[in-house]
């Protein structure tokens, strides 16, 4: 087997460089080499190497009881380090640092860093330009302004559409239709993008939608590495049109602190959503949601058939999850998703650990997505099956519907959703709270090759299979803790 050992596009700074793999089968070791000398090893599929120099080439190999490959790769320059300090900038979290901050991002040359150091330093909206570097030192706060003042009202786009938004805490646009390039976010420090203060006025004063923590839109090359995100008004890290996207090693919060501590009244707070892009890798991450952890996404009904970006090529792997509702694909979809791996995740009290979610009207199709290695237990209580969530593992054709009705068949046109070609392997799933498996197509449309290898799963329900093509089961339990075990109608090539 080939390993097909990469570096990310972008998982380059200036003293680092992450490479990835593929997996070679369980419990496999694998030793990293750099220049030819060993530099540590590893049981996962991805490794970042650290202090290295600028503007320098290494070769890294990786070596597996079964392979061997390496490759070339190359840190970036470093031309300057600016400290926004420097600028004005004043860490007593008080001090409003909106224009001294963007005075040191706008001076920033070419291949440049543009330091936060240790210390709060309150912001409203920052914008970030192409090839250069924002880091947070450890112990740094990138904190939000609570006032919509301090967030300009901008013609974005959220939960799929165009639509005027407040601006985000950190933006990358260039608002003319042209595209950016080579932006990282780095550091152990923290984004608090202070969403429960921030989005009471942002409803209040309703000019536009919600803003993000971080919203990066158009651009070839982004990295974030390392940081901690949090407390966004809405969805966290939205990335939107970008192509060559990795996430390693971030923290992702969004339901509570660190502390355990609730962020009153945030809704719909997705962690991470990859958005109409291509070529992402989240890696080595943890996620805590008030809504989907990862939702992969690619613009909703006309408008994103229309524009048809689709979401393709996207690992997620080596990550944990612990609250919220999983790893999602969609449920704006209407550009496409596809070429999505899941593997090498764990999931604790999410309530599921995939959701494939689409409704009438999206059209489109998603298809090639492997859930794969992964473990994921729910014993918590807090969220009970709804219309908008179903089960441990589901794939719902009427997402969010009022009124189910998987018997009646309506006419097939441009906006009739398509899923076809899920896979599900090697997985132990357990939850109190839902099915164990909810597999429901559209009459008219049926979900098309459902495949399940090595599964175990048990619910408060059982299995719900409707309106499906090619249903492929093969070593799988499933268990129900009431009512009926398996319930199927309108299912073909089932093996149980």
């Amino acid at each position: 087997m080939k390993l097909h050992l990469l570096t990310p596009p972008a998982a380059q700074t200036a003293d680092s460089i992450a490479v990835v793999w593929d997996k070679q089968g369980q419990d496999k070791t694998y030793t990293i080499f750099l220049d030819g000398e060993k530099i540590g090893s590893c049981q996962c599929t991805d490794y970042t190497i650290t202090g290295l120099q600028p503007d320098t080439e290494y070769v890294i190999e990786v070596q597996s009881e079964m392979a061997a490959e390496s490759i070339k790769a190359k840190t970036r320059k470093l031309t300057k380090v600016l400290d926004v300090t420097e600028f004005g900038a004043v860490d007593d979290g008080k001090t409003l640092n909106t224009e001294a901050i963007q005075l040191a991002i706008d001076a920033c040359p070419e291949n440049g860093i543009v330091k936060i150091p240790a210390g709060t330093f309150l912001s409203g909206a920052i914008f970030l330009k192409s090839d250069m570097t924002l880091m947070l030192d450890e112990g740094a706060v990138l904190l939000g302004s609570p006032h919509t003042k301090d967030y300009p009202v901008k013609d974005y786009f959220f939960e799929g559409r165009s639509e005027k938004c407040y601006a985000s805490l950190i933006n990358g646009s260039n608002y003319d239709g042209s595209r950016m390039k080579n932006i990282a976010i780095v550091g152990k420090g923290k984004i608090d993008a202070n969403g429960s203060k921030l989005m009471k006025e942002e409803l209040a004063e309703n000019l536009g939608s919600r803003g993000r923590a971080i919203c990066i839109f158009e651009t070839d090359n982004l990295y974030l590495y390392g940081i901690t995100v949090k407390q966004s008004p809405a969805w966290c890290v939205h990335s939107i049109y970008c192509d060559g996207v990795t996430m390693n090693q971030i923290h992702v919060r969004t339901k509570t602190d660190e502390d355990g501590t609730r962020y009153e009244g945030i809704y719909n707070g997705d962690g991470i959503d990859p958005d109409s892009c291509q070529n992402v890798y989240i890696i080595h991450s943890v996620v805590a949601s008030q809504d989907d952890c990862i939702a992969v996404k690619s613009g909703r009904d006309e408008e994103g058939r229309r524009i048809g970006v689709p979401s393709e090529n996207i690992r997620i792997t080596n990550c944990r999850f612990l609250s919220g509702f999983g790893v999602a694909m969609g449920s704006e979809m209407s550009g496409g998703v596809r070429n999505v791996l899941v593997q090498d995740c764990e999931f604790i009290d999410t309530f599921s650990l995939a959701s494939v979610k689409n409704r009438r009207g999206r059209g489109s199709v998603i298809e090639n997505v492997v859930y794969e290695d992964i473990t994921f237990v729910n014993n918590n209580t807090e969220h009970l099956d709804t219309k908008w969530f179903k089960g441990g593992i589901y794939v719902d054709q009427y997402y969010g519907c009022d009124d189910v009705d998987e018997m009646t068949e309506k006419d097939v046109w441009e906006g009739t959703p398509t899923i076809r070609n899920i896979y599900f392997k090697n997985i132990t799933a357990d939850t109190i709270v839902s099915s164990a498996i909810y597999l429901v197509g559209l009459p008219e449309m049926p979900l098309k090759n459902i495949c399940f290898e090595n599964v175990q799963a048990a619910g408060k329900w059982g299995l719900k299979a409707y309106n499906i093509r090619g249903l492929k089961m093969e070593n799988v339990s499933v268990t129900a803790r009431e009512g009926e075990t398996f319930r199927m109608h309108n299912v073909e090539n089932e093996e149980l």
